[in-house]
């Protein structure tokens, strides 16, 4: 008797509508997406910031209890922070001859390392492209340049001050023929490095030497040409920070010097921070545009 009700039971269940599946909309995807991407570059960020700071947190609380004992000759952090919290504070403050804050020292240094890296790039590359292209120059010129480049930077301060009489010219030299070594090496390199294949092809356009310099030589040497320049800031950041130890006047070289003669071991160790932190930033700058030129083909 109750067969017929049950049949209608499961006949309205059938017939009931099902819940449709859930629609996702466009935008909730892009916010998945964009969650994703955040997630994996704070991931990257972590990962390259972490393990260095992990590594400096270690060497400062060892540098801190090894400097604390009786009869150690170097401050630990501490006692450089408490000495030197003027001039971390205060870094642009000027009484006058070489009383000044480490701003000044460090801007003076800049600017030394800016004239004479701008022109040991643009004399190296030109010297560089004048070797790899003539195989009489790189047969003149090289042994020269191999013999000079051994020689030390500050060896050539004395001959640089006999020339110029002035320490400002004397630096700037020093750290032009510091720089440009490395600058003319690779450059060299590179240029004798261009494929065959490129060069047929400036002789089948019928090309000029200024189109084929700057459509040919440039591009394909672009990567040896910033692996040059990218020693060339490192050697050049290294000459100043000596030279001005011997030519003094304003400079970073100097307040290091000055520091020692005085016996602020603290302030030395600040300057030499500060010394480290620039030189890494100069890398960087000089990697930067280097990967904007060679779209990623140099080594950074």
């Amino acid at each position: 008797m109750n067969m017929p009700q049950v049949k209608t039971e499961k006949a309205k269940a059938v017939a009931m509508p099902q819940p449709a599946p859930a629609v996702v909309l466009p935008l909730e995807i892009k916010r998945s997406q964009l969650g994703e991407k955040i997630l994996a570059r704070l991931g990257d960020i972590a990962a390259r910031v972490i393990p260095p700071v992990v590594v400096i947190a270690i060497a400062l609380i060892v540098w801190e209890l090894l400097c604390r004992k009786a009869g150690a000759t170097l401050p630990p952090p501490s006692r450089v922070l408490k000495e030197t919290r003027e001039l971390i504070l205060d870094p642009f403050f000027d009484r006058g001859g070489i009383d000044r804050g480490l701003f000044w020292h460090l801007s003076a240094s800049l600017q030394r390392v800016a004239l004479g890296y701008a022109l040991a790039s643009i004399v190296g590359v030109a010297l560089g492209t004048l070797v790899g292209q003539s195989m009489w120059a790189m047969r003149g010129l090289d042994p020269i340049f191999q013999v000079l480049r051994t020689v030390p930077p500050l060896a050539w301060l004395p001959l640089s001050l006999a020339a110029f009489r002035d320490g400002q010219p004397s630096a700037i030299f020093v750290i032009f023929i510091t720089a440009i070594w490395p600058v003319i090496i690779n450059t060299a390199v590179g240029i004798r490095n261009i494929p065959q294949d490129y060069r047929n092809v400036a002789k089948v356009l019928r090309l000029n030497q200024l189109e084929f310099f700057w459509k040919i030589m440039v591009p394909s040497a672009a990567p040896y040409i910033f692996t040059g320049l990218r020693i060339g800031i490192g050697l050049s950041w290294l000459a100043i920070v000596a030279a001005e130890m011997l030519i003094g006047g304003v400079g970073i070289g100097f307040f290091i010097w000055d520091a020692w003669n005085s016996s602020h071991i603290s302030e030395i160790i600040l300057a030499l921070i500060y010394v480290g932190i620039i030189g890494f930033v100069l890398d960087r700058m000089v990697a930067g545009v280097s990967s904007l030129v060679t779209r990623g083909t140099a080594a950074n």
